[in-house]
């Protein structure tokens, strides 16, 4: 008896036993030894903070179909899984559960507050990882790695370390962004610009030992207790004079020097400004073209600080509160304006950041950029889609040094020691006996961490065991492709590209697929604070991973993805389709199995690799047109895949698998399954099988689960595991006759064109009508009466007249190709009367429709008040009403003329 199929696809039954089989059995594990050309890709590693989201979703997808794509073809495929430990990301959330707790991190010292976070790792982090097994990637498990453990942390140091040797790391005291949240500095990148509606306070500094003021504009009041000067433009008429003498600052009794700066903008405001080194970027500047005293007022977490004077411990914006009032008592605030500015947000916390004064660990980066720039610009590296290329270089060209320390305790800890003498930096891989200047041996390490992108930089190179030449880095590196978001290319890509050409000499990768994010219906980026996120572990749950995957992949074209559940549905139909084949195959051979004949004689690997199987000589006509169709979706999966168009190649599976497959193969095939000549049964079977198994390895990339579940079903060789290490289907020049296309398209133009006549004239679907055909040619008519039953049988028909004049125009509706015409009478199938009734009753009714959109779209004032969706739909309602009625008019036409 054939194997057992159950009733309903039900993926929840599946996906599991599967996802578990899979890591298992270690199916994916890399063997760098192994014959093949490599295929070999790393995962853009997720925050071990993190949870599975619709993004990672659409990124994961797409690495895990490329893999299993390469794998199929006899790629050495390596698929490197791993975390990212999330410097900022996950002491955020240990020290709010402490808090939660009644517990200060600080009070618990640096190791014990470590040791609590490498507990909360192992328990609650990492979530994603088997969120990741779930959903079936072909990762090599065994490869595991995580940003912060002891053999990623040496490769830190020592990149660190020769960084520093080669003088592009350097610490340095300049202004930098600072979030009083996260209580760290941050990089540029990870500082979001915001335009918001602010004011301009207008405050009047006086001149010292004169009656005169001086009004300078600030959209930050509370600064103007740091301020060590007032600059004008030096050609600024208006302050020329004044230049030299010294002004009063405002509530701290100071007096601060006023002085020429080309830097002062004398159209802003009223040309002078205060000058605070430690709170402005362009101040800084300033400062040290002036040798000016740079005073800090905050404190790490957004107070004001002693400096500040009275407004000592007040929150930043009370001090602004009160600083204003108080310079309004004072008579010293001339007025406030509205003004838009642009302010800096931290990427993670959302709070305003504070440009502060600062010493920090610094990266020089225009010399790792030019190398990165060229491999680009030589094609080393391929950038997918183009146009990323040009945003990549204007960031390259224009990059700034990256501040490379963070004010945390998670995280790599920067390799530098302080003697107690003099406080000389000794930079070493191991911790150091002695100061390497003074010999002191009171040494103390920088309490800082790097920047988590700086070990992400080095993902592609540190996880296949660089600096040692091991078999994986041999093997496997340059990593062949990169998938990422778009939005992290200056975080992490152009980093990765940068430091791994400067340690290995290579690019770390061949090729950058770029993908969209996924958008809410309307537009949106999703977003979890507005409610719009799309949670895909419940998707999942309900519709299936498969289902999930196939609706990223048939979606994920270079524009940004718009999430729909109509989209998925669409998906979990497809998977019930072939499911339901499936059953078809396996409930009608039963019957057969009956006659003698078993399952291994249909359906064994050594009997599909033989199809097609000839009938009498010949291949027979739908089979050869099947694999012919099956051949070129091959080839065309091949092309899309090959330059991540995932879409195309989804579309044309589903085309193959549905359409080809399903509609026509199956439903033409039905009876020569049960043929009571046996021989062209057989030939059916074997035929009709091969290609459902080569359908299945065809969709496998895409929809893992479903197909590994029904591959199993079939006979496999012994040592056979997993349909994903068995061969992708490939063209063959026996499989792309074009005869076979030509022949069986013909036929397919005809049941179309019948179907369409029964459509039209809105027969009975199971009602059984005679119809007429004439070919223009004996060819033609040849190739149509060959296969007369099989058109007889799908257009539903009684019978098929093939006439050798041309067909008269009237009693009947009649469709027309360059290569035929076919007609339904209307004798027995049509009450002539009550039909044209009907078709004037419809007709009359479409043209009061369209008279009424006609005057609705006419009315300007309407058009200039409706939204732009809903013109646009009535647009393109009416459009279809004129194309609905002109079929009408044509129908009534020939009942007329008929009649």
């Amino acid at each position: 008896m054939a194997r057992e199929i159950a009733k309903a696809y039900e993926p929840q039954q599946i996906e599991p036993r599967w996802a578990e089989y899979w890591v298992k059995e270690e199916l994916f594990k890399a063997d760098p030894g192994a014959p093949g050309p490599v295929f070999s890709i790393v995962i853009p590693p997720p925050n071990v903070t993190g949870m599975l989201h619709i993004g990672h979703m659409l990124d994961h997808t797409e690495i895990d179909i490329l893999t299993r794509w390469h794998r199929m073809r006899g790629y050495n495929t390596l698929y490197l899984p791993g975390m990212d430990h999330a410097g900022i990301s996950t002491q955020r959330v240990v020290v709010r559960q402490l808090a939660e707790q009644g517990i200060d991190y600080r009070k618990l010292g640096r190791e014990e507050f470590e040791r609590r976070v490498w507990k909360w790792k192992e328990e609650s982090g990492g979530q994603i990882t088997q969120q990741m097994r779930q959903i079936g990637e072909s990762c090599d498990w065994s490869r595991e790695k995580f940003t912060l453990s002891p053999e990623m942390s040496r490769v830190v140091r020592e990149v660190f370390v020769r960084l520093y040797e080669e003088k592009l790391i350097y610490r340095e005291t300049r202004l930098v962004n600072w979030c009083p949240v996260c209580l760290t500095v941050l990089s540029d990148l990870e500082v979001v610009h915001e335009e918001r509606q602010g004011h301009l306070w207008h405050i009047k500094y006086p001149v010292a030992g004169t009656d005169q003021f001086v009004v300078v504009a600030t959209t930050r009041p509370e600064t103007m207790l740091g301020d060590t000067a007032v600059a004008v433009h030096p050609e600024d008429e208006r302050y020329k004079a004044l230049i030299g003498k010294k002004v009063l600052l405002p509530l701290m009794k100071r007096e601060i020097p006023i002085i020429s700066d080309e830097m002062v903008d004398r159209e802003f405001g009223t040309g002078a400004v205060k000058i605070t080194p430690a709170h402005d970027p362009n101040d800084f500047e300033v400062g040290r073209r002036h040798k000016l005293p740079e005073i800090d007022v905050m404190t790490d977490d957004g107070h004001m600080n002693s400096n500040a004077g009275v407004y000592a411990g007040l929150d930043r914006f009370e001090a602004r509160k009160k600083i204003v009032e108080d310079l309004k008592a004072q008579g010293l605030l001339e007025k406030i304006t509205e003004h838009a500015t642009a302010i800096g947000i931290c990427e993670r916390s959302r709070t305003i950041v504070e440009p502060r004064i600062s010493t920090q660990w610094f990266c020089k980066m225009k010399p790792l950029a030019e190398p990165a720039i060229a491999a680009v610009e030589r094609g080393e590296i391929r950038m997918v889609p183009e146009n990323r290329r040009e945003e990549y270089f204007n960031w390259m060209r224009n990059i700034r040094d990256w501040t490379l320390s963070r004010q945390l305790w998670w995280g790599h800890r920067i390799p530098a020691w302080y003697c107690g003498e003099h406080q000389h930096i000794t930079v070493a891989r191991e911790a150091p006996a002695k100061c390497a200047t003074c010999g002191s041996t009171k040494l103390a390490q920088d309490p800082d961490v790097l920047d988590t992108w700086f070990s992400s930089g080095l993902w592609p190179f540190s996880t296949l065991g660089w600096p040692e030449e091991t078999p994986d880095f041999k093997a496997y590196y340059p990593t062949s492709l990169l998938i990422t978001g778009y939005e992290i290319l200056f975080f992490w890509v152009a980093r990765m590209i940068m430091l791994g050409l400067h340690f290995t000499g290579k690019v770390p990768f061949r090729a950058v697929y770029l993908h969209s994010i996924v958008r809410t219906p309307n537009g949106e980026k999703m977003s979890k604070s507005k409610g719009t996120g799309i949670d895909p572990i419940d998707v999942n749950r309900r519709f299936g991973t498969d289902a999930m995957r196939f609706t990223l992949a048939v979606t994920a074209s270079v524009s940004d993805v718009i999430w729909t559940e109509d989209r998925i549905q669409s998906s979990r139909n497809f998977a019930n389709k072939i499911w339901n084949a499936a059953r078809f195959l396996f409930v009608n051979l039963d019957k057969f199995e009956e006659g003698g004949t078993k399952l291994e004689e249909l359906a064994a690997p050594e009997v599909r690799a033989k199809a097609p199987y000839k009938y009498r000589g010949e291949v027979p006509l739908a089979d050869g047109w099947l694999f012919n169709r099956l051949a070129v979706t091959a080839s065309g999966v091949k092309s899309a895949l090959g330059n991540y168009r995932f879409h195309e190649a989804a579309h044309d599976i589903y085309q193959f698998f549905w359409g080809d497959f399903c509609d026509w193969y199956i439903e033409w095939v039905k009876p020569e399954l049960q043929n009571p000549d046996r021989e062209r049964a057989v030939v059916a079977w074997r035929n009709l099988f091969s290609a459902f198994e080569a359908a299945l390895r065809l969709l496998h990339p895409f929809m893992p689960f479903l197909t590994e579940e029904l591959w199993h079903q079939l006979p496999q060789k012994a040592d056979a595991t997993s349909i994903a290490l068995d061969m992708y289907p490939e063209a063959s020049e026996e499989q792309l006759r074009l005869e076979y296309l030509m022949r069986f398209q013909l036929v397919q133009e005809v049941i179309v064109a019948l179907r369409t006549i029964r459509s039209e004239m809105k027969l009975d679907p199971k009602k059984k009508v005679a119809a007429e055909l004439f070919a223009w040619d004996g060819v033609t008519r040849d190739a149509i009466r060959e296969s007369q039953n099989g058109i007889v049988r799908l257009g539903i028909l009684s019978q098929l007249t093939i006439t050798e004049e041309p067909l008269a125009q009237a009693g009947g509706m009649l469709r027309s190709t360059a290569q035929f015409e076919v007609r339904i009478a209307y004798t027995d199938t049509v009450d002539v009367a009550a039909e044209k009734t009907r078709l004037k009753k419809e007709i009359e009714g479409l043209q009061k429709a369209i008279a009424s959109k006609e005057r609705q779209l006419g009315d300007e004032t309407f058009r200039s008040r409706a939204p732009e969706k809903i013109i646009k739909g009535l647009e393109a309602t009416l459009a279809g009403q004129r194309i609905e009625l002109q079929k009408l008019q044509e129908r009534l036409a020939q009942l007329e003329s008929g009649a």
